[in-house]
């Protein structure tokens, strides 16, 4: 039985109904799936004052109010010979009298099998709301068919994630919009024994939704069990929730260091349980997650851009969603986040420094292409807040423009220093920067004449921006110096590792391009002059790559959707280091690399064709040692496996001195097929030396 209260503000609505949703399924077998997008058998009234099952409509209920006065909605479901028999009833709250009824027979099994959830369903169509339509009060759930999981539950603690460096732990908890509950508490405890101690007791930022803990003098010999506490002052009485994690050990004295790598995770396979199981195989020491977090188009609602109110709100939607996904993969272990260009909804950023973009003319590639953000400076903040504020302190706190903050750091942990750069906020803008020939739209020349290795010196082009290479400079000549290993972590790799077919002055026809059948080699195709990846501009990119290599540095990144492992070439081929870029959680946009050969080429000895010397759009020269091309599996959903999606593992030896880069497809569970990477993974390299030892 299934019986709650409510009342709703009727006005001038149509077909609007209020009620349950019985059966919820989402496409994956998931409560979380079916949470989000589950599809089910729905009873209710309507706005009109009729009951309603599934399509089965009865007469209005017996009072001229409708439902614009509290009603107890009251649904029962008895098993028959047929299937089963639901009775849905409009009760009076104060006497009880039936005002109306519904019945439906012959209703099968599977329809009532899944989640339940509240209804309130309005047209959007029809009109515009500025307040609630419905209010649901005092609603109950019975039944010996009725299943209740404790475990399954998310809020008013969504997830944390939090870095310890050189004794600091910074932490930062994703909280549910509850902060105009008045007398709410929230609290950071640790467990001593067989005791929780609070060290802190944060506030909530109000639009963030965030509480944000830093702790110094951490002592980081041992795992130390900690929970964030929430207490809320409730009807019943004052309710205390919990999340629980762990601050784990540094492993500064193992051998081995295991980084897991991931970007890019469109809503596709959410709740991406097989991806958490599979990485959960490897037993990871740290998290790494570099961008695009979310797409702007998550869970099909698409954005909303104002008021900041509920902006934010839409932002947090998505933002949840990543960690219902994802947190139990950091939340025993530290992790880095940065955000790229979707999370702050756009297609690619030229940020020039935190300018605003001017979207009066239009939202699109008119306002993104002129440099800035076309979101306000206040909502990107917030994205920020939420993805790095537990980030170690930035080298320079300086805000950029319009008060947009700066997150770029060094973080050391395990005998790895890490450089964390913001590839895209002081980036400049191609169309401000390229003749008017080149006829740019969306970081791409339109006009096929034009030739990026003739415009390779741009003495007014930013990439990392003056201050944040000066940070990378710094970084490469004392910072990194007495740690083992040292590592970039940034959005997109210092090159255009991608291919398009030949001619082609714009990648829009990416998700349209055929897949091929595994083995084969797709012919036509010629490197992509992309101006989003930080192969452009060339001069700064060669900037960068210089102070990397003073460091010896992996490089990690993300943004491209195509695994793969590269050796960087500024002066010749294979004089500088090397970069991994992750593949895809979820790949909505599945670049490739399918070169051209001439005849003279060498492919890497036991690798690949498409493997060697090569020179992108640019004239940068690259060596490619791998790439994760998109092929036909036979895998189902194929949007999600035919499209080269996985993560990464980079392990880090110390006795060694090298690093192996392994790349799973999201499909493989390495328990039962611990050989099943991409074609041509593992790699090890050994960047102190600069060369691949297998």
């Amino acid at each position: 039985m299934v019986e709650s209260e409510s009342g709703a503000d009727t006005g001038q609505l149509g077909n609007d109904w209020i009620g349950f949703r019985l059966g919820a399924k989402g496409p994956n077998a998931d409560y979380r799936s079916a949470a989000v997008y589950g599809r089910g058998l729905d009873v209710g009234l309507t706005s009109q004052g009729r009951l309603r099952i599934g399509d089965h409509a009865g007469a209005s209920i017996d009072s001229a109010r409708a439902v614009s006065q509290p009603v107890r909605l009251v649904m029962t479901a008895t098993p028959g010979p047929a299937g089963y028999r639901l009775r849905l009833e409009a009760r009076d709250v104060t006497t009880g009298r039936v005002l109306g009824s519904l019945e439906a027979d012959a209703i099968s099994e599977d329809a009532l099998v899944g989640n339940v959830a509240l209804l309130s369903h309005v047209d959007q169509a029809d009109h515009e709301m500025d307040h609630a339509f419905v209010r649901f009060s005092d609603w109950q759930l019975s039944g010996d068919k009725v299943g209740r999981d404790e475990t399954a539950t998310f809020g008013p603690i969504a997830f944390a994630q939090y870095t310890l460096h050189q004794g600091t732990l910074k932490l930062t908890a994703q909280l549910t919009p509850f902060e105009a509950v008045s007398g709410h508490q929230i609290f950071f405890d640790v467990r001593e024994g067989e005791a929780w101690r609070t060290v802190a007791e944060p506030t909530i930022d109000p639009l963030s939704r965030t509480a944000h803990v830093r702790v110094a003098d951490w002592q980081a010999d041992t795992n130390v069990p900690y929970r964030v506490r929430v207490v809320l002052p409730l009807a019943g009485g004052p309710r205390s929730f919990t999340y629980e994690g762990t601050i784990a050990r540094e492993p500064a004295d193992q051998d081995q260091v295991r980084v897991a790598a991931f970007s890019c995770n469109a809503d596709h396979g959410f709740p991406d349980a097989d991806v958490v199981r599979h990485v959960q195989v490897h037993q990871p020491d740290v998290a790494v997650f570099l961008g695009d977090q979310f797409y702007e188009s998550q869970s099909g609602f698409g954005i909303q851009r104002t008021p900041i109110e509920k902006s934010s709100l839409d932002m947090l939607r998505k933002w949840y969603m990543f960690g219902w996904s994802y947190r139990d993969l950091f939340r025993h272990i530290p992790s880095a986040m940065i955000p790229d260009d979707h999370d702050v909804y756009h297609g690619n950023v030229w940020g020039e420094g935190g300018k605003a973009a001017p979207t009066d003319e239009g939202w699109g590639y008119v306002a993104q292409d002129q440099g800035g953000y076309k979101m306000e400076a206040p909502w990107v903040n917030i994205v920020q807040r939420t993805q790095t504020s537990h980030l170690p302190d930035p080298y320079d706190p300086t805000p950029a423009q319009q008060g947009i903050g700066v997150y770029y750091t060094h973080w050391r942990y395990a005998g790895v220093s890490f450089a964390i750069l913001e590839d895209r906020k002081f980036k400049s803008a191609p169309l401000n920067i390229l003749p008017a020939s080149a006829k740019v739209a969306n970081g791409f020349a339109t006009d096929g004449a034009f030739d990026h290795r003739t415009h390779r010196d741009h003495p007014n082009a930013q990439l990392l921006g003056e201050r944040q290479q000066q940070f990378l400079e710094e970084w490469a000549s004392t910072l990194s110096a007495d740690a083992d290993f040292a590592v970039v972590l940034s959005q997109s790799p210092f090159a255009a590792a991608q291919t398009l077919p030949a001619g082609a002055t714009h990648d829009n026809m990416v998700p349209g391009l055929p897949i091929p059948p595994l083995g084969e080699y797709v012919t036509g195709d010629a490197p992509s002059p992309d101006m989003d990846t930080n192969a452009w501009p060339q001069n700064r990119r060669d900037e960068a790559l210089r102070a990397i290599r003073r460091a010896s540095a992996v490089h990690l990144a993300g943004d491209q959707h195509l695994g793969s492992v590269i050796q960087y070439g500024i002066d010749d081929h294979r004089d500088a280091g090397f970069a991994f870029t992750g593949p895809a959680l979820n790949n909505i946009w599945p670049r490739r690399w399918w070169p051209t050969l001439p005849s003279n080429h060498k492919p890497l000895p036991g690798r690949a064709t498409y493997t060697g010397d090569f020179e992108d759009a640019f004239g940068n020269r690259l060596t490619m040692f791998a790439a994760a091309n998109p092929r036909q599996t036979g895998l189902e959903p194929a949007i999600i496996h035919n499209r080269a999606t996985g993560y990464g593992i980079v392990v880090f030896e110390r006795t060694s001195g090298t690093v192996r880069i392994e790349c799973w497809p999201r499909a493989t569970d390495p328990a039962t097929d611990p050989t099943g990477q991409y074609e041509g993974w593992p790699i090890t390299i050994h960047p102190r030396d600069n060369r691949v030892v297998t």
